[in-house]
């Protein structure tokens, strides 16, 4: 039977592996944090070269005021963590692959780098986990409100959880698409209260436009201004 001293000094030698383990595994995951931030840079960079001329977009009064407020919070946080993704998509599943598909590639399209869960999240990864850390590395929610968003906030569905983990920011534009702020209203008096953008008035093009424009000016330098 081994000795005490024996088993303490097998003990020191096990805590020592397991520090050296967690050490090994820390620094792997500093590396990983920094490749993905230099690849969302690269990305930007691409998407910049390649990025496409905006439409000229004529804003009123309303849309001004409540999308000033957004490219402020928005300033503040760029300088605190400029690496974050641009945008969050928040969408009804149904609407993935028709108004949420067309409004991220408008955006991408305008240099915006966009988290969107038909491309951020691969199959066989846990949903709730991806979206978490999608809405952590992200500086703006963006809340597409269809008829179908408001059918899954009637179900609680994820696209519940995601606008409730929203709302407690300043940083959310909601963009309505099918309907009107009064009907939002009757179902969400705070989303509605944060007003937005509707295809009422503007495409979603246009609107892609807008949000763009907004995550430009939160920054842009003095010297850009």
């Amino acid at each position: 039977m081994p000795s005490q001293a024996k088993l303490r000094s097998d003990l020191r030698k096990l805590e020592q592996a397991g520090r050296k383990l967690k050490s090994a595994a820390n620094d792997l995951d500093r590396q990983a944090k920094r490749s993905d931030r230099e690849l969302r840079q690269l990305q930007s960079r691409l998407r910049s070269n390649a990025t496409r001329s905006r439409p000229v977009v004529h804003y009123t009064p309303d849309q001004v005021r409540h999308l000033e407020p957004t490219s402020d919070a928005l300033r503040q946080l760029h300088e605190r963590k400029p690496d974050l993704r641009d945008v969050f998509l928040c969408h009804a599943w149904p609407d993935r692959n028709d108004s949420a598909r067309e409004l991220h590639d408008h955006l991408e399209s305008f240099g915006a780098s966009v988290w969107f869960s038909e491309k951020d999240v691969r199959l066989g990864e846990p949903l709730t986990r991806r979206i978490d850390q999608g809405l952590r590395d992200s500086k703006l929610g963006v809340v597409l409100v269809t008829p179908n968003m408001i059918q899954s906030l009637r179900n609680e569905g994820i696209a519940d959880k995601e606008l409730a983990a929203l709302l407690r920011t300043n940083r959310v534009i909601p963009v309505l698409h099918g309907l009107s702020f009064d009907e939002l209203n009757d179902e969400s008096p705070l989303l509605a209260s944060r007003a937005g953008l509707s295809t009422e008035e503007n495409s979603l093009e246009e609107i892609a436009a807008m949000i763009a424009d907004t995550i430009d000016r939160s920054e842009a330098t003095p010297e850009d201004a």
